[in-house]
């Protein structure tokens, strides 16, 4: 039985001791999905960026995501049975698995860039393209690997075999080779142009296809010796062709576009994809069941022979510039187009409440439960006063509106393009224009009462008023890099990110700042403090920054995602939220922490019986006059239960409804947080 505890407890500190952050739009991921590869009509598998694998196991219905111990960029998927796959990608990685991808194990090679396309002739033979010129070839299955091809600067994207002895590559640069020897040797074939090509196909020993950029079509109906553009009927980069008999084809392509032919590639006609999400591979299972994969996650799926296509990624895509929590469970994003999102229930599910505008929204702030504004392009500001409608107010300008921020219910500012501070005292039914002696693009404001507001922008620029906006005092900032966001974590301790990875910090109320940067050149978009210690920043590329100290030193903290971050925020209960490019929405619930690192209390709560059965008490050694938050978890990190008290001395809490087994009891008060262990039985 101790054994049997013991076990559990190192389980449950495996569960609790590594927060991440999870997707919840678009689902079930939204990475970039460069390749896909079917064993039969049920099984498939997807590679991305980030180290995404996906799996599916019923046809696409669902998608499970597999772990692979890497987040380098995958480029290429493709098995030679049905347990037995292997994936490349960046940094020269090719990772093999022999359990249906289960697991994962890195293959050693010489290469050390990226990697294109791998393609197996059978189960032991198989061949890897990529950067310089690269041709990795093995014999024994991937457990050894020579270059066949290398040293030129030029880029192998794409390889084809039609036999044992003999394929074809394609470079970027218009190029394509033929091996007659099982790549022994490779012999230059006249292309007829100088375009970049990005995917070869052959559907019999004669009869190939090459695509490329500009809507490139080269067709060969003599193995190689002479080639024949075909018009596209597009200028979009094509990307990937897929052929369910030799004379039915698909080519996948930018901007969502999708080529069929009938006849041999002879002529090609675009099909309506439902996306202008550029797609990077597609593959068909039969005559009927297709698939194509894309940017920002965008997975399809057709069921009549490309007729018609089914996104089986639901979410929005549209880039989201700004995210807010009300409270723990109403939040708010907005982005491109006029987009506005909005969650019930901590972001499980989005909801799409666009259509106020088409502009583009820059910031989202809330004044309480319902009362909310959003700024963004030609001076547009709406406001909401249920959390689903939105109005347009009238701003008095038609400048471009970066950030908004009250500093109570009635008392609001925006700022924006060429200096522009616009102030309203009356819950935005009127603004007023501030003078603000720059012309220069202001980014961010954050006020840390009616009066005393910071804004920043381009060039460096740091005002501060004190007066709410009557005047504003330059402050020294230290840099010249633009200056994107604000954040005080109390009246006189406060952050700034911009570009060229800025981090300015300041302990007297802007007087001095203090210059953070770690040396990144990605632009850090956004900064938000938990509390007085611990603050996260946003940025390019998916960059993610912890501080544990107050801002003196900061530590990567990975995203999951290579998609840009435009905005972070953390709700009272310490759930954070970032959002970025392609409808990014991640969530990181603190919930799912290291009990003994965030156990900052003492041990002043009990909780009796434990184990228990219907219900449970939770007592405290004196009453707590300010707010409470309790929290339970299961051994997923789910949470299962959020109550929220006043003057807490003692509560009962029903778990009747808990099924057995052991959860986390989360306890959080101003003066720390408490985590205990609960078993139901």
């Amino acid at each position: 039985m101790k054994k049997s505890y013991f076990l559990i407890s190192l389980m449950l500190m495996s569960v609790f001791a590594f927060p991440q952050w999870t997707w919840q739009n678009p689902l079930p991921q939204g990475n970039n999905l460069k390749s896909i590869f079917f064993t039969d009509i049920n099984t498939g598998y997807v590679v991305g960026d980030c180290g995404t694998i996906l799996k599916t196991d019923d046809g696409g219905a669902n998608w499970i995501t597999l772990s692979c111990g890497t987040t380098n960029n995958f480029t290429s998927v493709y098995f030679t049975s049905a347990l037995t796959g292997y994936v490349v990608g960046d940094y020269g990685t090719i990772l093999k698995t022999i359990d249906g991808g289960t697991s994962w194990n890195e293959l050693p090679n010489a290469a050390v860039d990226r990697l294109y396309q791998v393609y197996f002739t059978n189960a032991d033979t198989g061949y890897v393209t990529g950067y310089h010129e690269t041709i990795l070839k093995t014999n024994n299955g991937g457990a050894s690997w020579a270059f066949s091809l290398n040293g030129s600067p030029s880029v192998i994207t794409s390889v084809n075999f039609t036999d044992t002895d003999t394929g074809y590559v394609v470079e970027g640069n218009g190029k394509i080779l033929k091996t007659t020897d099982g790549g022994l040797s490779w012999a230059a074939l006249s292309s007829g142009i100088t375009n970049w090509l990005q995917y070869v196909y052959f559907t019999n020993a004669d009869t190939g296809y090459a695509v490329g950029i500009n809507g490139t079509i080269l067709k060969t109906n003599d193995g190689g010796a002479n080639w024949t553009a075909i018009p596209s009927g597009t200028i979009s980069f094509l990307r990937s062709v897929y052929f369910t008999d030799i004379n039915t084809g698909f080519i996948v392509g930018n901007d969502g576009t999708i080529l069929t032919t009938i006849n041999g590639g002879s002529s090609w006609t675009a099909l309506s994809s439902g996306t202008t999400n550029d797609l990077f591979s597609v593959c068909f299972t039969d005559a009927n069941n297709g698939y194509a994969v894309g940017k920002f996650g965008t997975i399809l799926k057709t069921l009549d022979g490309g007729i018609n296509w089914n996104v089986l990624s639901p979410g929005v895509t549209k880039w989201l510039t700004s995210v807010y929590f009300s409270n723990t469970s109403n939040g708010y994003a907005v982005g491109d187009s006029g987009t506005i999102l909005k969650t019930t229930n901590g972001g499980t599910n989005w909801s799409d409440f666009s259509g106020t505008t088409s502009d583009c929204l820059n910031s989202v702030f809330f004044t309480d439960l319902t009362n909310g504004y959003a700024v963004g392009e030609s001076g547009t500001i709406l406001k909401t006063i249920n959390g689903v409608n939105w109005t347009v107010l009238q701003s008095n300008t038609t400048k471009y509106l970066n950030s908004v921020y009250f500093a109570d219910t009635n008392t609001g500012y925006a700022v924006g393009d060429e200096g522009t501070i616009i102030k309203t005292i009356n819950g935005g039914t009127n603004w007023d224009t501030l003078s603000s002696s720059t012309t220069n693009e202001l980014c961010a404001i954050y006020c840390s009462d009616d009066n005393i507001c910071y804004t920043a922008g381009y060039f460096g620029t740091i005002l501060k008023t004190i007066d709410g906006g009557l005047s504003w005092t330059t402050l020294l900032s230290g840099t010249t890099n633009d200056l994107f966001s604000i954040y005080f974590s109390d009246t006189n301790t406060g952050y700034i990110t911009g570009s060229w990875g800025t981090i300015l910090r300041t302990e007297d109320g802007g007087t001095n700042w203090i210059n953070a940067s770690l040396g990144t050149t990605e632009d850090l978009n956004s900064v938000c403090f938990i509390n007085v210690d611990t603050g996260y920043v946003v940025g390019g590329d998916g960059i993610c920054l912890i501080t544990k100290n107050g801002g003196i030193s900061w530590d990567a903290s990975q995203s999951g995602t290579s998609n840009s971050l435009s905005s972070v925020f953390f709700t009272e209960s310490y759930s954070g939220y970032m959002v970025g490019v392609g409808g990014t929405i991640k969530k990181l619930d603190s919930g799912v922490i290291n009990v003994e690192e965030y156990s900052s209390l003492k041990s002043t709560f009990s909780i009796y019986p434990n184990p228990a059965g219907n219900q449970i008490t939770i007592s405290q050694n004196r009453k707590l006059r300010e707010e409470t938050i309790i929290r339970i978890f299961n051994i997923n990190g789910d949470q299962v239960l959020l109550n929220k008290y006043q003057y807490l001395y003692l509560v009962k809490l029903d778990v009747s409804s808990f099924t057995k087994g052991f959860y986390i009891v989360k306890i959080m008060t101003k003066e720390g947080i408490e985590c205990k262990k609960l078993v139901i039985n």
